[in-house]
């Protein structure tokens, strides 16, 4: 039996360590002003101050942290908070004290904030979007003052808790109730996947008065009876918390019943306005797939040369960028519909359905151009791959947008 000293095993430090096997640290996150068709050319300077103030944001801000806090499904309060400050916030609604902003900044400022992160984006959804839209919409002079400036500021907090657990595409059957009661209503029933439902402040909730009819109801979320649980095991959008509520004998004075909103045609015309939003959420994402495609490419070497030499990666690459191009034409035209106050449920679903299902296919193409890689945190794809499916989903499914849009081209309703 041969027996090997310790001597002879010792590791020759002389050799050189192949330097080729060491990855190099890829630069990612550059915003590469991607404007193919230059749609984007003519946007005022107000619109452009907006733009340039949220990409400021998402490149000092956002993402050097978000990682983590998506990782550990933890909310960033704090950035919500900045996005008030910032007047990052209110999704284009006017509010006494602040400056104009129009449809096409907040249109401007979603895309920005998504090219950051889904969940940052989906605070403006529904605090700015949603809530905030309720209150300006729908709200007494009393209810704006209260709290219009506070949470556009991001000072307070806000929800729209419309969605049941048994009710989601079919919103419109809802089962919540409200029942009037001396000096007010009592509220019973549960609300699903409501953003911001557990973190305090108040929540636009919806319910059916003894009038058969949907209408609108500010509950501050310490009321009692009102009992919140995050939403745990998410696979998107993890850097925010979705609440399942529930809602039993919530006492709502008559003064926090919102006067505008009589039937579910008021809530629905929230859900019009903030579904051209969702569109320009997805074209957001897809830049950032499309833009580390991009990066990702020019700087990973394989075959002894860099991907981007590669044919069939410049052709994957320029299908990328002419879809996203048909995203960005579509947003700014129905935008600009929007501003003439001619923009149609039809073709706010058009917008919807066409730019969250090119987003979806803009992400896998890019998720597979990475590779290996294109599965870690630290490389965006698999982020806003994985958060694309909640827009996909949220403000309507591509199926309800489907027959929203079958709806007007056959003149037949095929959903109740």
């Amino acid at each position: 039996m041969t027996t090997t000293s310790p001597a002879s095993c010792t590791t020759d430090t002389t050799a050189e360590f192949p330097a080729g096997t060491v990855e190099p640290d890829y630069l990612l996150t550059e915003a590469l002003g991607t404007d193919p068709a230059s749609v984007f050319a003519g946007i005022s300077a107000e619109d452009r101050e907006y733009w340039d103030r949220a990409r400021s944001f998402v490149q000092d801000e956002v993402l050097p942290v978000i990682d983590g806090y998506w990782e550990r499904g933890d909310y960033p309060l704090q950035l919500l908070q900045r996005l008030g400050e910032l007047d990052l916030l209110r999704d284009g609604i006017p509010v006494d004290g602040f400056a104009p902003m129009s449809s096409m900044a907040a249109g401007l400022v979603n895309m920005e904030i998504s090219r950051g992160d889904g969940s940052v984006a989906t605070m403006i959804a529904v605090q700015g979007g949603l809530a905030l839209r309720s209150i300006a919409g729908c709200g007494s002079a009393e209810q704006k003052e209260r709290w219009l400036p506070a949470v556009a500021a991001g000072t307070e907090y806000a929800a729209f808790a419309l969605t049941e657990p048994t009710h989601g595409s079919d919103a419109v059957a809802l089962e919540s109730t409200a029942t009037r009661t001396d000096g007010g209503f009592l509220l019973n029933g549960e609300k699903k996947w409501i953003g911001n439902g557990s973190i305090g402040g108040v929540s636009v909730v919806w319910a059916r008065g003894e009038d058969g009819q949907v209408h609108g109801y500010l509950v501050p979320q310490d009321s009692p009876g009102y009992s919140a649980t995050k939403i745990e095991g998410k696979l998107a959008l993890r850097a925010i918390w979705q609440a399942h509520i529930r809602l039993e004998n919530v006492f709502v004075p008559d003064e926090n019943v919102l006067p505008g909103a009589r039937t579910f045609k008021d809530t629905a015309r929230v859900l019009l306005a903030t579904r051209l939003g969702v569109a320009w959420s997805a074209v957001g994402h897809a830049t950032a797939c499309y833009e580390t495609a991009v990066q990702y490419a020019k700087q990973r070497r394989q075959f002894g040369r860099p991907l981007a030499a590669s044919q069939i990666v410049q052709e994957r690459l320029a299908r990328m960028l002419s879809e996203l191009a048909t995203m960005q034409l579509m947003v700014v035209q129905m935008t600009r519909l929007d501003e003439a106050g001619a923009l149609t449920p039809e073709q706010a679903s058009l917008a919807k359905y066409t730019c969250t299902r090119i987003a979806r296919g803009i992400a896998s193409n890019a998720r597979d151009l990475l590779g290996g890689n294109g599965i870690l945190l630290t490389n965006r794809v698999a982020r806003h791959l994985a958060d694309i499916e909640a827009i996909h989903t949220y403000e309507g499914t591509e199926t309800m947008q489907a027959l929203i849009i079958g709806r007007g081209i056959t003149g037949t309703s095929a959903f109740a």
